[in-house]
């Protein structure tokens, strides 16, 4: 055979998957808008075709806010991938976390742990070992153990509220302007710090964030990232490759920072009332490297979301004097025969609008603001009237269902009121008809947020003792006015500064 017929020869078949190559990727186009078992959901086509929008918008941080707009023009139910469908709809909430038949379990994608790292609460895909680990914790977020832990709370309250008086003495004028989000982090995680190790990160105590807690939010974008490479295991596979050792022992080291508190905390030779307590005396016990996983990701989880919720509720009081009187009116004719350490957990329940702002500021600053999906059972089942073959992946957007206006009267502004307890019973209430149940801000089922009377109890307690202390306003220049909805969503919500001119309380 000469060069001209073995070129020949090699040039079919060289051509033919040059030629597969080009089609596929157009005939994968036409099957999943016009052949997928999921074509007949409503969503645009380019998210329908390709993963690659989706993770784009990921990326940028704009996710909830793109998808929200989505919903608007699409509807509640909404496919936002080739395989995802995503809902903003009340009915989902049971339908995802409480269904008949068992639960849904966790997406690999987002949920599962990274290398070399035992599983933790979070992470937990298996019902029952998520259950084992739940049962060990769960006596650390009793209301009776919440009881027990109060004057430990107590004692950062007062920290914080002292900081933020001498940030004012220190200024030569009458007020101070500062950014009140870092503030809230501080103390929801010095907080938990005592209340999980048995010691805080000293954030009040230093007027600064811990290196731990500096690291954690400076990885966040990268956390996004590294989810999204998980769609393409090959750019995983060499993301992975590619990190240096530099920052893999960065990582070690952040986490050994857990571990040695870990240890430190079960070698207390005194008992002391706090969630560790509680998970040491649990028969069956946990490994010590689940321990140190769960306590690390609890640490964000049980910090990060009740500061979000404290800073954009206080964002939104600044910005509407009327509510931001209201509120501090209530807190101080309440206690004013006493002082502020009248304002115990059991003293603060029931003040209705606190709870409403509080329950307003969960609506609209959703810390959590995009739940991460779960997977239809392989047999296949119904969401919100729509099947849904086996193996999908279903979310819910909370962020675009709290801020719906088809179940919120005015559902993009700030209204306490709309939580107060007449406006569900009064017919001429513009709030009537406010759906309350499609904001569900700790989640429902089996795996709903063992935390929640804890955030409670912290964000009722430094509200009020706050604005007991302190006259609150917004910067005179509105150029500092933040606007929530212009902030980008990385997993966590990513925050930039809440200027507040802030006053010891004048009268």
């Amino acid at each position: 055979m000469d060069a001209q017929q073995q070129s020949a020869s090699l040039a079919t078949p060289l051509g033919t998957v040059l030629l597969l190559l080009v089609a596929y990727p157009f005939a994968r186009a036409i099957y999943n808008i016009y052949f997928h078992p999921l074509s007949n959901i409503p969503g645009p086509r380019i998210w329908s075709v390709t993963r690659l929008p989706f993770v784009r918008s990921l990326l940028q941080g704009t996710i909830v806010h793109d998808i929200q707009k989505l919903h608007r023009q699409y509807g509640p139910v909404l496919r936002i991938a080739p395989n995802e469908v995503t809902f903003a709809q009340p009915e989902a909430w049971d339908d995802i976390f409480r269904p008949p038949q068992g639960q849904l379990l966790k997406d690999p994608i987002w949920w599962k742990r990274g290398p070399k790292m035992a599983v933790s609460l979070i992470s937990a895909i298996e019902p029952d070992e998520h259950a084992r680990i739940r049962k060990a914790l769960a006596p650390g977020f009793t209301p009776r153990a919440l009881k027990s832990q109060e004057p430990f709370i107590q004692r950062y309250v007062t920290l914080l509220a002292d900081r933020l008086r001498e940030t004012v003495l220190a200024e030569s004028s009458s007020h101070a302007e500062i950014d009140i989000g870092p503030w809230f982090n501080f103390a929801t995680f010095d907080i938990f710090g005592d209340l999980g190790f048995g010691e805080p990160f000293d954030c009040l105590q230093d007027s600064r964030y811990h290196p731990w807690i500096a690291l954690l939010f400076n990885s966040v974008k990268a956390a996004a990232f590294t989810s999204a490479t998980r769609f393409y295991p090959a750019v995983e596979y060499i993301l992975r490759r590619c990190i240096p050792p530099s920052l893999r022992k960065m990582q070690q080291d952040h986490f050994q920072q857990i571990v040695d508190k870990v240890h430190r905390r079960l070698n207390y030779e005194m008992e002391r009332p706090d969630i560790m307590s509680h998970v040491i005396k649990d028969v069956e016990g946990l490994p010590i490297d689940v321990i140190s996983t769960t306590f690390m990701i609890l640490t964000t989880a049980g910090s990060e979301t009740t500061a979000t919720t404290l800073s954009g509720t206080m964002n939104y009081l600044i910005q509407h004097p009327d509510k931001l009187k209201v509120l501090a009116d209530e807190v101080r004719k309440r206690f004013k025969t006493g002082s502020e350490s009248d304002m115990t957990f059991d003293a603060l329940r029931n003040i209705p609008y606190l709870n409403a702002v509080l329950s307003e500021g969960l609506r609209l600053c959703t810390p959590i603001p995009w739940i991460l999906p779960r997977l239809v059972p392989l047999e296949g089942g119904t969401i919100c009237g729509v099947f849904l073959p086996g193996g999908t992946p279903v979310s819910i957007q909370a962020y675009a269902m709290n801020r719906d206006p088809a179940y919120f009267h005015r559902a993009d502004s700030f209204l306490p009121e709309r939580w107060l307890p007449e406006a569900s019973t009064d017919e001429k209430s513009p709030y009537f008809g406010d759906r309350w149940e499609a904001m569900q801000a700790f989640s429902l089922g089996a795996r709903s947020c063992m935390g929640q009377n804890l955030a409670w109890a912290e964000m009722r307690l430094i509200m009020a003792r706050l604005l007991w202390n302190f006259d609150f306003e917004a910067p005179e220049d509105k150029g500092k006015w933040l606007k929530w909805e212009d902030l980008r969503t990385f997993l966590l919500v990513e925050k930039r500064p809440i200027n507040v001119r802030l006053k010891l309380r004048a009268d």
